[in-house]
C-alpha cells in the first residue's frame, strides 16, 4: 500500500553534499515535470525582487529565494528529515530503527511542489514553493502536475492508498478512480458529536505514520488496514461518503 503525506513549509537547514538527481527520485516518469518546476524556480531566483513578489516573501525571507536560487547544488537530506512543522514532528523519523525508516521510504510518498511525490528517503535540497504559487514559464502547478502525477500513481499498482494530504496537494495529483483508496479527516467524538479538528490534525496524521512505520506489518487491502489499525489501538474508521474516511483522536 501507499500513504500520502503533504510536505511542509518548514524545513531542517543542512545535509549531505550531494546534489538533487531528479532522475533518481520515486515515481521516474514525472522528471520531465520536476525538471520543468526546477528550472523556473532557478530562473525566477535570479531576481530576487521578483522571487519575492511571486513567492510573497518577505525582506527578511530572502534566504529562502537564496535556497531556491541553489536547489541544483544545494545539499540534500531525506524528505522525511528534510520537513520539520507539527506533522513531521510527530512522526519524528529521525529517532525510527532503520527497518521502519526503510518501511517508511517504501510505502510513504511525500507530495511536494517542485517536485511531485517523492519517497520517504529520497535526498533533497531546501527550497520554497507552495501549492497555490503561479511560476513564471510554467502552467500553474495544478495544471502541471495533476494529470501526470494521477498516471504515475496508477502506475504504482498499489492494492490501497491512504490520502493524508491537504486538499491543496490533492489537487496537484488526485488519486486515479481505478486504485482503491481513501481520503483521511482527523476527527474528535467529543460529547457525542463529530467535528474536524484543526490543531491536532497534523500531529494525528504524523502519529499515525509513526505507529504504521514501526508496525511492520504490511496491510494488502482497506479490510486490512482497518484491522492493524483496530489491534493497534487506532481508531480509523469509514464513513457514509464513498471514499472518506475518519482518524478519531481526543480533543
Amino acid at each position: 500500500m501507499k500513504i500520502l503525506l503533504p510536505p511542509s513549509e518548514t524545513k531542517r537547514v543542512g545535509g549531505a553534499p550531494s546534489p538533487l538527481r531528479s532522475e533518481h527520485l520515486a515515481l521516474p516518469a514525472l522528471r520531465a515535470h520536476r525538471e520543468s518546476v526546477i528550472d523556473a524556480l532557478v530562473g525566477l531566483a535570479a531576481d530576487e525582487a521578483a522571487a519575492r513578489r511571486v513567492l510573497k516573501l518577505s525582506e527578511r525571507q530572502s534566504g529562502d529565494v537564496q535556497h531556491n536560487r541553489e536547489l541544483r547544488t544545494a545539499p540534500t537530506m531525506p524528505a522525511v528529515d528534510r520537513y520539520t512543522g507539527v506533522l513531521y514532528d510527530a512522526l519524528d523519523a529521525a529517532t525510527l530503527d532503520a527497518a521502519a525508516r526503510a518501511r517508511l521510504h517504501e510505502h510513504v510518498l511525500i507530495h511536494s511542489a517542485p517536485l511531485g511525490p517523492i519517497a520517504a528517503l529520497d535526498p533533497i535540497p531546501m527550497y520554497r514553493l507552495s501549492a497555490g504559487t503561479s511560476l513564471p514559464g510554467v502552467p500553474p502547478l495544478r495544471r502541471h502536475w495533476a494529470d501526470a502525477v494521477t498516471l504515475a500513481l496508477a502506475e504504482q499498482d498499489a492494492p490501497f492508498v491512504l490520502d493524508l494530504r491537504s486538499e491543496a496537494y490533492v489537487a496537484l495529483g488526485p488519486v486515479p478512480a481505478s486504485v482503491p483508496s481513501a481520503y483521511v479527516r482527523v476527527v474528535t467524538d467529543a460529547d457525542g458529536t463529530t467535528r474536524a479538528l484543526n490543531h491536532f490534525n497534523k500531529k494525528a496524521k504524523g502519529a499515525f505514520v509513526r505507529a504504521f512505520a514501526e508496525g511492520r506489518f504490511v496491510p494488502r487491502s482497506a479490510q486490512e488496514l482497518l484491522e492493524w489499525a483496530g489491534r493497534s489501538g487506532i481508531r480509523l474508521r469509514t464513513t457514509p461518503e464513498q471514499g472518506i474516511w475518519e482518524l478519531v483522536v481526543a480533543s
